[in-house]
């Protein structure tokens, strides 16, 4: 709801104490906010890169562990990006997003080759979630100023390789995911 400016006038002029009373209860009603105060304000933006790497461990990890349907697999796949989606909203990190999610997807792909190689009904969801996962990717990667580009362009390759190889393929067309980038 739009606070009216009759209200926000009122708002400034409280007295400091009452307003700051007033804002922690507010910051500590929305969790999101909560960790990105204690992000910026109590690590100063220095974990950044502890952040990174403890995500990827985490991929690593389940990425190595045995899946027994595509199905398994891509629930850990949506769980391990909904980690990846509290990283970026906690610390704004852009670049980190397309680095995860790139990890995340390639390295799937190269620890769970074997669930990957058909595309049948066990496998499509799982395809198509990798075929649009990879397609939002590219679109974020594309707004990147060109000079980053060859931070990505391997790790790239390879995925796009496999998505076009493998069982993402028919929905990677559709998509019109290229099969080459930049």
């Amino acid at each position: 709801m739009p606070l009216s400016d009759e209200l926000k006038k009122a708002i400034v002029q409280m007295p400091q104490k009452e307003k700051d009373k007033l804002l922690l209860q507010l910051v500590g009603k929305n969790d999101n906010l909560v960790l990105r105060l204690e992000y910026e304000l109590l690590e100063q933006g220095d974990t950044l890169n502890l952040r990174r790497e403890v995500i990827k461990k985490s991929i690593l990890r389940i990425a190595q562990m045995t899946h027994h349907t595509p199905g398994w697999m891509m629930m850990d796949m949506r769980s391990l990006s909904g980690d990846i989606t509290q990283h970026v909203k906690t610390t704004k990190d852009k670049y980190g997003d397309i680095e995860l999610t790139l990890f995340l997807l390639k390295t799937f792909f190269d620890h769970q080759l074997d669930l990957l190689q058909v595309h049948n009904s066990r496998s499509d969801s799982c395809a198509e979630y990798i075929a649009k996962k990879t397609d939002g990717m590219l679109k974020k990667l594309n707004k990147f100023d060109e000079d980053y580009y060859v931070d990505f362009e391997g790790d790239v390759t390879k995925l796009l390789e496999y998505v076009h190889t493998y069982c993402p393929k028919t929905y990677a067309r559709d998509l019109k995911v290229p099969k080459s980038w930049p």
